[in-house]
């Protein structure tokens, strides 16, 4: 399928901007544009048939979720594959998340459960590992503070988008891993309902460990 087109179906009313931003998404996480590929932003306005600038606002998000980085020499690339920064991101929530788990149980409101469980259910239908991917990510904020008013909501905020690059990464490479995340989260989502901590920290530090693992073995399986 040409960079350009998006699955049929999938091409909702986006801006320019926006389309462009999940079309790359879409292709990065899929592995369509594989790791270190250069993105020359005329090129890419082609491709899409859009200005420069949808294309240069669009490189500069993907930029800020980790999944494309700037070289002042060479331009914009795919951000390549760093297992021990892997690691480092996922030891450092697994650190973390408890304390915002600690905080948040019993103060989530209602409405935000609410989203957290729609979100839960387009995760199970949709068969798009980048739109999946984003929706975890949205999953996981809907039990964060608001990250205005806390120090640890903005680096757990920063943590959890850099680690939806590995979490689409993951999953190209084990499928099987969405069915296992489905129900973690849905586990998840019942300790805030009923306001059990100890068993929401152990499931949260569970869900990312696991996910850590499925990516270990990918790496040395030579899959990503």
């Amino acid at each position: 399928m040409p960079l350009g087109q998006m699955r049929s179906g999938e091409r909702p009313n986006l801006t320019a901007h926006g389309y462009v931003l999940q079309r790359m998404r879409q292709a990065i996480l899929d592995g369509e544009l594989p790791a270190g590929s250069r993105l020359i932003q005329a090129d890419l306005a082609s491709q899409f048939a859009v200005s420069i600038t949808p294309v240069r606002e669009a490189l500069r998000d993907l930029a800020g979720e980790g999944l494309v980085v700037f070289d002042p020499h060479r331009g914009s690339r795919v951000r390549s594959f760093d297992l021990a920064e892997v690691r480092e991101i996922y030891e450092l929530r697994m650190a973390l998340e408890p304390l915002m788990v600690q905080r948040m149980i019993g103060r989530v409101a209602p409405d935000r459960l609410d989203e957290a469980e729609r979100l839960m259910r387009r995760m199970t239908r949709t068969k798009d590992t980048a739109v999946w991917s984003d929706l975890n990510r949205q999953f996981h904020a809907c039990f964060a503070e608001d990250d205005k008013a806390s120090r640890l909501a903005t680096i757990l905020g920063g943590l959890r988008d850099s680690a939806s690059t590995y979490v689409g990464l993951s999953l190209r490479a084990s499928p099987e891993r969405r069915a296992e995340s489905d129900r973690e989260h849905a586990e998840i989502l019942d300790c805030y309902r009923r306001g059990d901590t100890p068993e929401a920290v152990r499931l949260a530090v569970q869900h990312m460990r696991t996910t850590l693992v499925t990516i270990e073995e990918a790496d040395a399986q030579g899959l990503l």
